[in-house]
């Protein structure tokens, strides 16, 4: 293997991973919060279709991130109301909420599709490119950057403020929480519309650094693997990174298979190597399952209604 070729598949993984680890962190915070939010899928496709959208008719891709965060943030909330204040199933309500925005993003995208938008150029100038180590290091669009401050700032978060401290004594004991005080609705809340402001910036990064085009389903799934990989990850946002790179790395082997022609297709078919992150989001999920320590670290409320009259 080249050291040309080497590059290009770390800077396709990095790229392929920064989605599902933007959305995989908004879903950690969600669960700690004590919520079981299944509809990641639909808020990032929400927020594909309004980051996409937004640079369509401004051509301001940072106007369009903030865009797809609040539409992310406001499609939570319509779970955030049926889950929190009227005490319906997460379950059930999550799936309505994938439902919901695969319907409406695919209705709003049918009038952008075939065209093509301004994406992010690189976040450090192309002279610290120009060389191989300096791709890899700098040659990146800014969501990558801001994806890894965001895995430290979300680490930072639960273990060294009060703030977050509050969170996890919601998600663990929501009953003893509201006891002393706490509002763990409010909690949740804002919990909910952290989620989902992640989750629509995970699927902006679809069109402003993957593809600039808008496809029906453009963010694949990627979705469903960001909530099987917080569990993957022990709730933890550190292994949530490296969670995030291995699924990444998963995804990007169709694309070299296909590349690569009969060499990687006579091992396996190209669809066997799209399938591979879904495979093993379903084996490390099972595996998870029946192993005696499975769901140690999840929080102790996870998917529980609050009832504080019980």
């Amino acid at each position: 293997m080249s050291p040309d070729y080497l590059i290009a598949v770390i800077i396709t993984v990095v790229g392929a991973s920064t989605p599902i680890l933007f959305a995989g962190l908004g879903e950690l915070v969600t669960e700690k919060a004590g919520v079981l939010n299944l509809g990641v899928e639909g808020m990032m496709l929400i927020g594909a279709i309004a980051a996409f959208a937004t640079v369509d008719k401004t051509g301001n891709p940072w106007l369009a991130v903030c865009v797809a965060a609040a539409a992310g943030a406001a499609v939570s909330m319509i779970f955030g109301v049926l889950t929190l204040s009227l005490s319906s199933n997460q379950v059930a309500t999550g799936l309505a909420l994938t439902i919901f925005g695969t319907g409406l993003s695919t209705l709003i995208g049918q009038g952008f599709t075939g065209r093509a938008i301004k994406t992010f150029d690189t976040f450090f100038p192309d002279q610290l490119a120009d060389d191989r180590i300096g791709r890899v290091l700098f040659g990146y669009s800014p969501l990558v950057y801001f994806s890894f401050i965001m895995v430290a700032l979300v680490a930072w978060f639960l273990r060294g403020t009060r703030a977050g401290l509050i969170l996890r004594a919601v998600g663990e004991n929501d009953l003893s929480a509201h006891s002393i005080g706490y509002s763990v609705v409010r909690v949740r809340y804002a919990a909910v519309a952290f989620g989902g402001a992640m989750a629509g910036i995970g699927g902006a990064t679809f069109p402003l650094v993957l593809t600039p085009l808008w496809a029906e389903g453009l963010t694949g799934g990627r979705g469903w693997i960001a909530i099987a990989l917080v569990v993957f990850a022990g709730w933890r946002p550190v292994w949530l990174l490296g969670g995030a790179y291995f699924f990444g790395l998963l995804g990007t082997l169709e694309l070299y298979a296909k590349a690569s022609g009969a060499s990687w297709t006579s091992v396996l078919p190209s669809e066997a190597w799209a399938s591979l992150p879904y495979l093993a989001t379903v084996v490390v999920l099972a595996i998870i399952s029946v192993s005696k320590s499975a769901g140690g670290n999840a929080p102790a409320c996870l998917g529980k209604p609050f009832l504080p009259s019980s």
